[in-house]
C-alpha cells in the first residue's frame, strides 16, 4: 500500500478509535432495574421522570418500577416538555397511557409537588436526562422537589446519568444567590461539569436542606467523557434538543435567546443556528472567524424559521460548526457572537432581555459597552477557581 494511503488508513483508524465509547455506561436506572429496584422494596414511591426515563434496553423505568416486586409506585411527575417530552408550552396534569397512573405536572400550574399530589407517599425518585448547562430546567425541578421532599420527610432518590457535555470545563459566570430562578437554580456557572446527583448532594450540603438523599450512581463514566463516549442512545431531551452537537452549543447560543434574535427554533438545526431579518451573516462570520476560536468555525446562511421567533421570516445570519467537541468552550462563543452583534447591529439589536439567562449584570454591561470578549470570560476564572473548589466534595466520578 502506497504510504500516503497508509497514513491516510491509520487517520481514519484513530477518528473510529476516538469516537468510540471507552465503556457501556450503565445509568443509575440501569443499576436499580439490576437488581429489580431493591433500594426501593417496602417504599410508596412517586417517579419524576419523562421520556428519557429509560434503561439502556429501552425499557421504560415507570414501567420497571410498576412490575418490581415490593415497589408501590402510586404516583408520576412530569417537568417542563410533558411527560413525552414534545411539548414548549405550560403542561397539564394526564395520565400515563400504560399504567393509568396520575401524571402531575411540574411545569404548569405548580412548579412545586404539593402537598396532594405527595399524600400516601415516602419516597420521591428523580430520574430525567440533563444537559449540564444551568438555564435548562430539570435540575430546578429536582430542586423543588428536593425541598418539598425535605418539607413532607420523604426520600430523595436520584438515578443518576452522564453529563452530555462533559464533567471537566466549566464555563461562564457563577450565579449570585440573588439572581436564583426557574432558570438558575443553584449557585453554578452557566456550564458546570456536574452530573444531577452531583447538583442534588451540592443543593442539599450547601443550602442545608434536611433530605435522606440517596444517588444511585452511573458506572462506566469518567469525567473527561462526552455522551458520545457512552454507549448510550441519545433519546431528545426536549424538543429542540436533537444531538450532542446542539447540547454543546446551547450553554453559548442558547443565553441569548431572550434578545430579538432567533436561536434556530422553528429549524432542523436549533441552537447551531442564529440570526434574524436584520443580520448581516456575512459580517457577523468574518467577524467571528477573525477570532480564531477553538473547535468551532462559522459559515453564513439565510433560514426561515418555521415556527418560534420570526417566524416565515427569512434571517441572515451564521451556522456555528462544531469541528472538535474537545476544545470548542460554547460560553465564550457566545460572549464573542454577542460582542459581535453589538458592534454590528448596535440599533437592531435588541438587548433588554441580554441578561435573563446569562444573570450576571457586569458581563452584561461589559457587552453593551464594546468590551473585548476574551476580557469579559477572563472576568469569570476567579468565581470559577472558587467554584471548583466548592463542587469537589460533591463529585461522584473521577
Amino acid at each position: 500500500m502506497p504510504a500516503r494511503l497508509t497514513r491516510f488508513a491509520a487517520a481514519i483508524a484513530a477518528l473510529l478509535l476516538a469516537t468510540t465509547a471507552t465503556a457501556q455506561v450503565r445509568t443509575g436506572a440501569d443499576q436499580l432495574a439490576a437488581d429489580g429496584a431493591a433500594t426501593l422494596r417496602g417504599r410508596k414511591v412517586g417517579l419524576i421522570t419523562n421520556h428519557t426515563g429509560r434503561t439502556q434496553d429501552h425499557r421504560r423505568l415507570v414501567d420497571v418500577l410498576h412490575q418490581a416486586e415490593g415497589v408501590q409506585l402510586l404516583a408520576l411527575f412530569s417537568p417542563e416538555h410533558g411527560w413525552d417530552g414534545v411539548l414548549d408550552e405550560k403542561v397539564s396534569d394526564t395520565k400515563d397511557r400504560t399504567t393509568g397512573l396520575p401524571v402531575y405536572s411540574l411545569y404548569g400550574e405548580t412548579r412545586v409537588p404539593t402537598a396532594a399530589m405527595l399524600q400516601g407517599l415516602d419516597t420521591l425518585v428523580f430520574d430525567i436526562q440533563d444537559i449540564g448547562c444551568r438555564f435548562y430546567t430539570y435540575v430546578s425541578t429536582m430542586r423543588n422537589a428536593l425541598t418539598a421532599a425535605a418539607e413532607h420527610e420523604l426520600r430523595f432518590v436520584v438515578l443518576d446519568r452522564p453529563n452530555p457535555i462533559g464533567g471537566v470545563r466549566m464555563e461562564g459566570p457563577v450565579l449570585q444567590p440573588e439572581r436564583a430562578d426557574f432558570v438558575g437554580a443553584h449557585r453554578i456557572p452557566l456550564r458546570h461539569g456536574m452530573t444531577s446527583g452531583e447538583l442534588a448532594r451540592m443543593i442539599a450540603g450547601e443550602d442545608g436542606i434536611q433530605v435522606e438523599l440517596q444517588i444511585v450512581p452511573c458506572t462506566g463514566w469518567q469525567r473527561a467523557d462526552l455522551y458520545d463516549r457512552t454507549g448510550l442512545p441519545w433519546i431528545n431531551p426536549s424538543p429542540n434538543m436533537r444531538r450532542l452537537s446542539q447540547a454543546l452549543t446551547y450553554p453559548g447560543i442558547g443565553l441569548l435567546e431572550g434578545t430579538n434574535l432567533s436561536v434556530g427554533r422553528g429549524t432542523d438545526t436549533p441552537f447551531e443556528i442564529l440570526g434574524a431579518p436584520w443580520c448581516d451573516g456575512q459580517a457577523l462570520a468574518a467577524k467571528l472567524r477573525a477570532a480564531a476560536l477553538p473547535g468551532v468555525a462559522f459559515v453564513p446562511v439565510r433560514f426561515t424559521p418555521t415556527a418560534s421567533k420570526f417566524r416565515g421570516e427569512e434571517c441572515g445570519g451564521v451556522h456555528v460548526l462544531v469541528s472538535d467537541w474537545r476544545t470548542f468552550e460554547p460560553v465564550r462563543t457566545g460572549i464573542h457572537v454577542a460582542v459581535a452583534l453589538r458592534a454590528l447591529h448596535r440599533e437592531a439589536w435588541d438587548t433588554k432581555k441580554l441578561d435573563w439567562l446569562l444573570k450576571h449584570e457586569p458581563t452584561a454591561t461589559a457587552i453593551l459597552a464594546g468590551t473585548d470578549a476574551d476580557t469579559i470570560v477572563a472576568g469569570w476564572q476567579r468565581d470559577l477557581d472558587l467554584f471548583r473548589v466548592r463542587r469537589k466534595p460533591f463529585l461522584l466520578y473521577e
